[in-house]
C-alpha cells in the first residue's frame, strides 16, 4: 500500500512516501520562515518522483496533526484533505509528538519527552515510555520552569525539539539529556498510520481540523 505523509507542524516541511512500511522517499527542510506554503506541493512532486511512482498510485494520506504552528497546521491540513478528495483515497493523522521519539526509542531511556516551543517559556509535550513509546501522559501546554518534570528526577530522560533549548535553561534534573535539533518528521509518522489502517481509524475528511492545542493569538502590526 502506498500512502503520502505530510508534516507541516514546525519549521520542518516534510514529505514522505511509503509502501507499507518500506520508505521510499523522504523531502524534508527546516526553515526558520516556515515556508510550508511555498515548499509543501514542491516537496510532493519531488517525493513522487524521488518514489518511482506517480499521485494517483498513493492509497492513502496520512498527516502529522499537530500541535504545533497554526499556519502550517492548516496548510498541511488543506493539502491532505485535497489529495484525499481528489483521489479518493482515506485520511490518517498522527499526532506530531509522536514522530520526533522514535529515533530514541529502546536506547535505555526510561522516557522520551518531546518539546514543541509554543513561545515565551510554553512548550506542547507529552511523555512517551523509552522502551515501547506507549504515551505515559497526555499531550498539553505547559509553563516551563524550575520545578517542571520533577517527577522524573531519579529516571533516565531525553527531551527533544526546539523546545529543548529553554527546558536545559530551567529545567533542574542535572542527568537529563537534551537534543534541540529534532523536528516532527513525515518518515516517522508510517509505523502509528500503518496501526491507524490496520484498524481502520480514519478520519472524516469533510469534518477533520488539526489538533491545535491552544486557539490562535494573530499579532497585529504596527501601523
Amino acid at each position: 500500500m502506498k500512502i503520502l505523509y505530510l508534516e507541516t507542524s514546525s519549521k520542518n516541511c516534510s514529505v514522505a512516501i511509503s509502501d507499507d512500511e518500506k520508505l521510499l522517499c523522504l523531502t524534508e527542510e527546516v526553515s526558520e520562515n516556515y515556508k510550508q506554503s511555498e515548499s509543501l506541493d514542491t516537496f510532493v512532486e519531488w517525493a513522487l518522483e524521488g518514489a518511482g511512482i506517480s499521485l494517483k498510485d498513493i492509497e492513502a494520506v496520512s498527516l502529522g496533526k499537530g500541535p504545533g504552528s497554526y499556519t502550517g497546521l492548516r496548510i498541511g491540513a488543506s493539502s491532505a484533505k485535497g489529495f484525499c478528495y481528489g483521489l479518493k483515497v482515506p485520511l490518517i493523522a498522527v499526532n506530531s509528538l509522536e514522530s520526533m521519539i522514535e529515533p530514541f526509542l529502546d536506547k535505555n531511556y526510561d522516557f522520551v519527552i518531546p518539546l514543541v516551543d509554543a513561545r515565551r517559556m510554553e512548550v506542547y509535550t507529552a511523555v512517551y515510555d523509552g522502551k515501547t513509546g506507549n504515551e505515559v501522559t497526555g499531550t498539553e501546554a505547559k509553563i516551563l520552569d524550575e520545578t517542571s518534570f520533577q517527577e522524573f528526577r531519579d529516571k533516565r530522560v531525553i527531551f527533544v525539539g526546539d523546545g529543548a533549548k529553554k527546558a536545559r535553561q530551567v529545567l533542574q534534573l542535572p542527568n537529563a539529556d537534551f537534543n534541540e535539533e529534532i523536528y516532527p518528521s513525515a518518515q516517522f509518522l508510517i509505523k502509528k498510520t500503518l496501526e491507524k489502517i490496520g484498524t481502520k481509524e480514519f478520519e472524516d475528511i469533510a469534518y477533520f481540523e488539526p489538533f491545535y492545542l491552544k486557539d490562535f493569538h494573530g499579532v497585529k502590526k504596527k501601523p
